[in-house]
């Protein structure tokens, strides 16, 4: 574990405190450092967890609602179009056949329901996975708070950019409790979503090249996931 620690350049090992991770405040100043657990580093990431989230996420996502007529809904009458021979031409039957034009459709989707069941353990497993990836592979900043007195977009961007964050990278602010302001301000910057740790799933953690955790979600988040209580000492 000492090797993937020291890998990681945002975390460091203290003697007393075990593994730490510095506060940042809006100005990217470290305030403070608080403590990560190690079961985040010990996680392994399992990609075939991962996988199979995803594509439930993806499938629970789909709203299943095309739809097509098949030849028993189109209009048109049932009585063959004309004799079966001597006619000259291909036999026919009725008006509404899948081979005419105007007729229905063979096979055809219809309303459906996509989304599926994967148990709550695996569920555990693959939010554990993507986050432990994201801090292993230094992804993962903390702030102390996170408050804008108004809405203003040029505010909050730019707080992330002197935080590191940068224009084409897709960001995920998590937060512990719902900030008008800073949904407000967050919704005209691309690449940028808010969510809140209880909220979190699998796909947004993957999806998103990086997080901003305040320092109140990502102790929720450790409680929650890493059975741990991280304790915050100022620098």
């Amino acid at each position: 574990m000492l090797a993937s620690v020291l890998s990681v350049s945002h975390i460091f090992c203290d003697v007393n405190k075990g593994l730490c991770m510095d506060i940042k405040n809006g100005n990217n100043e470290s305030v403070g450092q608080i403590e990560i657990s190690s079961e985040i580093m010990d996680t392994e990431v399992n990609g075939h967890v991962l996988h199979q989230v995803v594509l439930l996420h993806l499938a629970n996502r789909r709203s299943g609602t095309s739809s097509t007529k098949s030849r028993a809904e189109v209009r048109g009458s049932g009585r063959k179009l004309f004799r079966q021979k001597g006619t000259g031409m291909a036999r026919m039957g009725m008006r509404r056949t899948p081979v005419r034009i105007g007729g229905g459709v063979a096979f055809g989707p219809k309303p459906r329901d996509f989304s599926y069941k994967v148990p709550k353990k695996v569920k555990l497993i693959a939010i554990k996975s993507a986050l432990a990836d994201k801090f292993k592979n230094d992804k993962v900043v903390v702030i102390d708070s996170l408050n804008l007195e108004h809405p203003k977009t040029k505010d909050l961007l730019g707080i992330i950019r002197r935080l590191g964050f940068q224009k084409e990278e897709k960001t995920m602010i998590v937060l512990d409790s719902w900030n008008e302001n800073i949904l407000l301000s967050a919704r005209n910057i691309p690449g940028l979503n808010i969510q809140l740790c209880d909220n979190l799933n699998t796909y947004d953690i993957l999806w998103h090249n990086r997080l901003l955790f305040t320092q109140n979600a990502l102790q929720k988040i450790q409680e929650r996931y890493f059975n741990s209580q991280p304790i915050q000492s100022e620098s």
